[in-house]
């Protein structure tokens, strides 16, 4: 296979001496703004006339913006596997994904003997990296949660703790010349990275025969191998292999990509002018060489699945068929990525594809591919939601998480547009510097585009109301592929019913809000035994009715476990830096039970709703039934302490949502429910999920409304709760309008009225 249709990667190979240690890190930038793709540098730990290359990446990653960095090939010996996983993950999550590995089985023996490293033989040097390699990628699979245990005869953990997670797929790249080395190449690494110095004629196609084979034996594809080849000398006057102006370079170096196979061309210079033509005028007319010949021969290109990915697609997905812009960044089954976009907060999903659209358009194109598989889809901004219903068994999964763009578009107007993948933690912490804020929910992590559409119960509820009461504008991916803008001028009734019905009516990429005018917060948190519920739970309810609309207060109430009481933890803001006034309203919740834990700060609200960018890898499922209530009374505050008292529930919450959010008429957003004071939930795992709709069934005649974020039971009993008559029939005729074949049913799906019933939807 003389070409394996890799996209070319060309850079430099330096040499990290210590004499001048400045001039290296400028032969890293010189690289960079020269336009080529990859740094590289020696790797001699026991060479004194040489910095140490790790510290050395590190120091350039943070000096450059764009390219990609790697050792020439890391001294494994005396570089222990695991600790060196843990570093290649770490730099590589600061620099944003750009480290390559590549790695050495060990060469200069006495010296490596001397640092004090046991000798190895050459067999058992590449053995060595063989278990290494098994290390090294089990540290990164943060996915799996078992602890990693590999005994080699070299190399061994036993019981080690996985994680970080890279930023991207970290490829491994290996230095190998001798037969056995090749066949590892072939059966484990992302790369083969030898020097054409170190070659005789012939050795490149038998290298690359060799570890075509053992790829086959270890039922891979070779085209997942890149092949990668450190280039000696080079200058741009007089004759000979890459000697002479660049055409010649072009002329030589073409061959050993169309049939030599090699994509990744890594010239060794400390000459930054020769770096300067090498990117500047041969890598364009390489690259444009080699796409003229592939294009000529119909020679693919790009990226290629294992075979083990491939087995593992799923029924019903034509995934020959995903569009050329989504293909980079979906992930499928058997993807290394996999299981770090599979699942949600709570839910472990398995689904058949997760597509990542970057912008609009794209999100377009996913949406119109998932509507002609044969499985259902899903979507996800954040994937925070306890439901889980943004991931699913089998099917789709379109992913607007990169679609997380905050800006203010006008600060006198606090008018601030959000893309529907930022997470609301990000958006206090961009918002903070103009002194604007969003009331968000509880929790950092969560997406915008599902809590934006459902509600938003935050911190800020009782001086701000919900969060979608502020949205003044809409762009949404219809069923039919097309991107609208809704406003009060265009698609009206589209806004009114994203604002609290999203979910029915396409897909949200981006909203435009009205932000609140507001620096720091009081922020306190009181922990009380809350043994004796009934009356606790009444008065702290009362008091938050009565409480100035700067205050709004969440309770969480926790059964009591063994020894430990029942506990409640109430969370109290103040929506202001008036500490005075503060002060004077949260020392009330101090006499409500016995104070078991207590603080309160002055803070930014981003302290308040902090993003910890946590992989989501699902967990136990719970059950979750939510609940509006009017007020506490003495009947509903005896049934909570009952609930509580059976330890039937996890958790049961309170959290305050009058105010601000009365302020609206029930009939100016698809949420509806304008007179309600608090939201209820509880939430059930393992044996307890069987019982609590029971004790639903008792609490029903208490509440008043359904808030669907907190509701895992999507039945049509359930919707009818969530929206009253009147608006669950606008909805519906609204369904008929932009999405009449039902396309968005899978989260508390409303279904359409025929489009004939559809046209006069009254206001």
């Amino acid at each position: 296979m003389p070409d394996y249709g890799h996209d070319l990667v060309l850079g430099t190979f330096l040499t990290p001496s210590a004499a001048d240690p400045h001039r290296v890190v400028g032969l890293a930038q010189a690289t960079e703004h020269a336009g080529l793709d990859l740094v590289t540098f020696q790797d001699h730990p026991y060479q004194p006339a040489f910095l140490d290359t790790w510290t050395l990446l590190s120091w350039v990653a943070a000096s450059t913006e764009r390219v990609h960095l790697a050792g020439n090939v890391l001294n494994l010996p005396l570089r222990p596997p695991a600790v060196l996983a843990r570093a290649a993950a770490s730099l590589d999550l600061l620099s944003g994904g750009r480290i390559a590995l590549g790695l050495g089985a060990g060469a200069f023996w006495d010296a490596i003997v001397a640092m004090g490293s046991p000798r190895l033989t050459p067999g058992q040097g590449v053995d060595a990296l063989d278990e290494a390699i098994d290390i090294i990628r089990g540290i990164w699979d943060a996915a799996e949660r078992t602890p990693l245990r590999v005994h080699g005869t070299h190399h061994h953990v036993d019981g080690a703790k996985r994680g970080p997670s890279p930023a991207h797929d970290i490829p491994v790249w290996l230095g190998a010349y001798k037969p056995r080395m090749l066949a590892l190449v072939g059966r484990k690494a992302d790369g083969w990275l030898p020097s054409l110095g170190y070659l005789q004629d012939g050795d490149l196609a038998a290298g690359n025969a060799r570890i075509d084979d053992a790829a086959h034996s270890a039922h891979r594809d070779p085209r997942e191998i890149r092949r990668l080849l450190n280039l000696g000398g080079g200058s741009f006057s007089g004759s000979g292999f890459l000697q002479g102006p660049p055409q010649r370079w072009v002329d030589d170096l073409l061959p050993l990509v169309l049939d030599q196979g090699i994509s990744g061309l890594v010239l060794s210079t400390d000459d930054a002018r020769t770096i300067a033509r090498f990117g500047e005028e041969v890598a364009p007319a390489l690259r444009e060489a080699v796409a003229a010949a592939r294009a000529s021969t119909g020679t693919s290109t790009g990226s290629v699945r294992s075979l083990a990915a491939l087995a593992a697609r799923r029924t019903g997905i034509d995934y020959d068929a995903v569009p050329a812009s989504l293909v980079e960044n979906a992930v499928e089954p058997g993807d290394r990525d996999y299981g770090y976009v599979r699942s949600t907060y709570v839910y472990t999903g398995s689904p058949g594809l997760v597509l990542r659209p970057r912008d609009a358009a794209q999100v377009q194109e996913a949406l119109v591919f998932a509507r002609a598989q044969d499985v259902p889809f899903a979507v996800r901004s954040g994937g925070h939601g306890i439901s889980g219903r943004s991931t699913n068994d089998g099917g789709i999964v379109i992913d607007v998480g990169a679609l997380d763009t905050v800006e203010v578009l006008d600060r006198d107007q606090r008018l601030v547009r959000l893309g529907a993948g930022a997470r609301w933690g990000d958006v206090a912490v961009a918002l903070q510097p103009h002194g604007l804020a969003i009331s968000s929910g509880d929790y950092g992590d969560v997406g915008v585009g599902g809590l934006v559409t459902a509600g938003g119960q935050g911190f800020l509820s009782r001086s701000y109301g919900l969060t979608l009461d502020h949205v003044v504008a809409a762009e949404v991916v219809l069923a039919d592929g097309r991107l609208v803008r809704a406003d009060a001028e265009h698609e009206p009734d589209l806004l009114w019913a994203v604002r609290g019905a999203g979910a029915n009516f396409g897909i949200l990429t981006a909203v435009e809000i009205q932000a609140a005018e507001l620096g720091d917060v009081v922020y306190a948190t009181v922990i009380v035994d809350a043994t004796d519920t009934a009356p606790f739970v009444e008065s702290w309810a009362a008091l938050v009715e009565s409480s100035p609309r700067e205050l709004t207060s969440f309770l969480s109430l926790v059964p009591a476990r063994g020894q430990d009481p029942a506990v409640g933890y109430v969370v109290l803001v103040w929506a202001s830096d008036d500490t005075a006034a503060a002060i004077t309203s949260l020392e009330r919740f101090l006499d409500l039970a016995p104070v078991l834990q207590q603080q309160a700060q002055l803070v930014p609200y981003a302290a308040t709703v902090v993003a910890s960018h946590s992989r989501h890898t699902g967990g136990a499922e719970a059950t979750t039934r939510g609940g509006l209530v009017e007020h506490v009374t003495p009947e509903l505050a005896a049934r909570l302490g009952e609930l509580l008292a059976a330890r039937d529930a996890d958790m049961l919450q309170l959290r305050a949502v009058g105010g601000a959010v009365n302020d609206l008429g029930p009939a100016e957003t698809a949420y509806a429910h304008r007179t309600q004071n608090f939201s209820l939930l509880a939430t059930a795992r393992g044996a307890r999920r069987a019982r609590i709709d029971e004790w639903w069934d008792r609490l029903e005649p208490h509440l008043n409304g359904v808030y669907l974020s907190f509701e895992t039971n999507q039945s049509p009993a359930r919707v009818a709760e969530a929206f009253p008559p009147e608006t669950l029939a606008r909805i519906a005729r609204l369904k008929g309008r932009y999405d009449p074949e039902h396309v968005f049913d899978g989260n508390f799906g409303v279904a359409p009225l025929p489009r004939a019933d559809a046209n006069d939807v009254p206001r």
